[in-house]
């Protein structure tokens, strides 16, 4: 069998496209509206103040701000004595300040310095950091064992230019603890449950910011999970037969596939990102462009279309934003030719998929009918709302959508249980076409407030007026 650190490398690239999806998103400049609300998933912060932001949003979605993430999957012993290896990743908030040197020796911190004809932006970075565990199964069977994640804190002092100034950049310390356990549910088999639990054991103090919770917290937390003498069963598409064990998984902020080559089995990528089994970078990708799903095609031509001061502010910004400048404006006609599109199949094309909510007809469920009751008021397609996202555990591009009106365009029943509301914003130049193919953003329940028509309209012309 390959060995698990092998195995391990071969899930890498996608693990990476994790770590920094969302870090900075283009056009990759800090004066960017979306760059200032950063980092949306697997944020493990301090309790004391994920707590104090309200009641938790339990889910297998990592897009909440939480304190823990838990994994459970199936794995088969295929060798006598395996070994558990587990990798849990993450980003580290790193603050950088700009400080001018002063006539009289000392520094004074700045939003922005030129030095040698370079300009410097305070701004927070992240470095990435990894923790191993290894550990015999047989151990794991015996009860939970507790491992100490983290990281240390430190401060980096860089001097820039002649004597300008100097950029300093300052981590805290994070504290944090992984618990490990195994379950056997079927000794003919060879089949146990692996429970995998993260938590941040740090304080913030529940009054702070975000942003200064934030440095305390572990940013895009993820794991690899793999080992020695071990076979994982997917909970996706699982054999018939380890159906009703699939069923006692639990997970919590993340979601396990099998990663590495499809049809191997050595290797699980737990991830707050949900994923199918065995996900791939396309070969075709040049390099992480931090928008790290996205399509390189777009971004590499909208970034080729910067203005000169825009670039500069963008290298300014960060040091990886200064990477991806200088890969896009390097890259080979050849290399940009091949971003196009890729032929992956030439097979016949088969009979039209059934959508999914009349795969199972007698459960009834239909988006373009069904409703939600809201404040009394049940909503369905058509109906007038009133977008109130939520201050945390929302995605950022919604927060700007807060006191806008809207329709109800479907209402969608999620993989874990809950409801949520696709809507065209009214003011929206595109709504009839991205109502037209299905682009949608969405909101559960208590982000939504019922409106009459009346209101939706005054809503409208208020708006139009603005």
């Amino acid at each position: 069998m390959r060995s698990a650190e092998a195995a391990f490398a071969r899930v890498r690239a996608v693990a990476d496209a994790v770590l920094h999806e969302g870090y900075l998103l283009y056009p990759y400049r800090r004066s960017s509206a979306k760059n200032r609300v950063r980092w949306q998933f697997g944020v493990l912060a301090p309790r004391d103040w994920a707590e104090a932001q309200g009641p938790e949003m339990p889910g297998v979605s990592g897009s909440a701000d939480s304190w823990r993430q838990r994994t459970e999957c199936l794995v088969r012993a295929t060798a006598p004595c395996p070994l558990v290896r587990v990798r849990v990743r993450f980003l580290q908030v790193q603050r950088k300040r700009v400080e001018r040197r002063t006539d009289t020796g000392d520094y004074a911190p700045v939003d922005a310095l030129e030095a040698a004809g370079t300009v410097h932006l305070a701004f927070d970075e992240a470095v990435p950091r990894e923790c191993d565990i290894t550990v015999p199964l047989s151990e794991l069977l015996t009860g939970e064992r507790e491992f100490t994640l983290g990281a240390p804190g430190g401060t980096e002092t860089e001097e820039l230019g002649a004597g300008a100034g100097r950029a300093v950049r300052e981590r805290l310390p994070l504290r944090a603890t992984a618990r490990l356990q195994a379950e056997e549910l079927d000794g003919a088999r060879g089949l146990f449950l692996l429970r995998l639990r993260t938590e941040n054991t740090g304080a913030a103090g529940p009054l702070s910011t975000r942003t200064e919770a934030l440095r305390h917290a572990l940013i895009a937390t993820h794991s690899i999970l793999g080992g020695d003498g071990l076979c994982f069963l997917s909970l996706l598409d699982p054999p018939r037969w380890a159906r009703p064990y699939t069923a006692r998984c639990r997970n919590l902020h993340t979601f396990p596939v099998l990663a590495g080559e499809p049809g191997s089995c050595e290797v699980v990528l737990s991830s707050p990102i949900i994923l199918h089994d065995h996900p791939q970078v396309a070969p075709e990708s040049p390099g992480d462009l931090h928008d790290a799903a996205e399509i390189d095609e777009i971004l590499t031509l909208r970034t080729l279309l910067l203005t000169d001061a825009e670039k500069r502010e963008a290298r300014a910004t960060d040091r990886r934003a200064a990477d991806i400048l200088d890969r896009v404006e390097a890259m080979p006609p050849e290399i940009l030719a091949r971003l196009h599109g890729a032929i992956r199949s030439l097979a016949p094309a088969g009979a039209a998929a059934v959508p999914w909510w009349q795969e199972g007809a007698d459960d009834g469920l239909c988006p373009a009918t069904d409703s939600v009751l809201v404040d009394g008021v049940p909503l369905t397609a058509g109906s007038p709302v009133l977008l109130a996202p939520r201050r945390h555990g929302t995605d950022a591009q919604d927060m700007f959508l807060a006191g806008r009106t809207a329709r109800v365009a479907a209402v969608f029943h999620d993989v874990d249980g809950g409801v949520q509301l696709a809507v065209t914003v009214d003011d929206d130049p595109a709504a009839e076409l991205h109502g037209w193919y299905g682009r949608f953003h969405y909101f559960r329940p208590d982000e939504v407030r019922p409106l009459s028509h009346e209101e939706r309209c005054d809503g409208r012309r208020r708006t139009a007026r603005t």
